[in-house]
């Protein structure tokens, strides 16, 4: 179907306009009126003046052509390849030479994909992708393939599902740039027969199926919560080892270890209605004890005023 649209909107460009049409009629015309005044005059040099006008209008319809800035003519004598025409205007020899193709030099662009096309592993996937490509040999293109325009579709199409078929999921999922160089190298080497280059190869979307996109999702976002733990415990060990040496340092130094025993009591006794619990272990370890009940005393007196 594509090839189909390719043909149709290819020959478009190639049916004559307003302008030919009015050729035609004035053509016709003149014929008309030659064969009206051979029939109707006797003088011969009047008949073959009218056939001379006719004949010279004819030449001018058929052999006069015009190519586009961007395009380039084939033009064939008597079957054979002869020369390129173009861009501009042009004659040929009606029915001698012929213009069987014309030849775009510009960038074209050509959207294809791969549907449903399973990857080394084994899983259904769908790539877009877009190819960027020119013609740089206007004669191959004409002589070497039959229609270039679809024969490079088929060549990306075959090769994008080459690759594809040679890859795992992820590698394609994380290296789509890897996947573009490889494409163009491997379109590249297939178009240049025909004379195609192709300058750019760029993948636009990979879908896959959706239960494997949640399973995926799920698979992320446990690997995330690992992550997560492993650095808290890597947290833990640093606080574990910073107490550690904290406690080396309070060993061989009690006065400032009542120093930090009275500074935790303040900080915990600065709000009002702070509520402190201390393991007795602590409070035996560090003599909190006596420092409780001053504090408690300090509060008592505090309420009595």
């Amino acid at each position: 179907m594509k090839a189909k649209q390719l043909l149709t909107s290819q020959d478009t460009l190639r049916i004559p306009g307003v302008a030919w049409a009015i050729w035609v009629v004035i053509v016709a015309l003149a014929i008309a009126g030659a064969a009206w005044l051979v029939g109707r005059v006797a003088d011969g040099w009047i008949a073959a003046y009218a056939t001379t006008l006719t004949a010279v209008g004819l030449y001018i319809l058929f052999a006069l052509k015009v190519a586009a800035q961007w395009e380039k003519a084939v033009v064939l004598r008597l079957g054979k390849y002869h020369r390129l025409a173009g861009p501009g205007l042009f004659w040929i020899i009606p029915i001698v030479e012929t213009i069987p193709s014309w030849i775009d030099h510009r960038v074209m662009v050509t959207p294809f994909a791969a549907q449903k096309t399973l990857t080394k592993d084994t899983v259904p996937v769908d790539v877009d992708a877009v190819l960027f490509w020119v013609v740089w040999d206007a004669e191959k293109a004409a002589l070497e393939v039959e229609n270039y325009r679809v024969a490079v579709d088929w060549a990306a199409q075959t090769a994008l599902r080459d690759i594809i078929g040679r890859m795992m999921l992820a590698d394609i999922l994380v290296g789509r740039s890897v996947i573009d160089k490889e494409l163009q190298q491997v379109i590249d080497e297939r178009t240049t027969p025909w004379g195609v280059t192709v300058q750019s190869v760029e993948i636009r979307d990979i879908v896959i199926p959706q239960d494997l996109e949640a399973a995926m999702s799920r698979q992320a976002q446990a690997e995330r919560e690992r992550q997560a733990r492993v650095i808290l415990g890597e947290s833990e060990k640093q606080i574990a080892q910073s107490f550690a040496e904290a406690a080396q340092a309070y060993q061989d130094n009690p006065t400032a270890l009542h120093l930090r025993a009275m500074n935790m009591l303040f900080e915990g006794l600065k709000e009002k209605g702070a509520l402190i619990i201390v393991p007795s272990s602590a409070v035996d370890t560090m003599n909190l004890g006596g420092l409780s009940g001053l504090a408690a005393l300090g509060e008592q007196h505090v309420d009595r005023k």
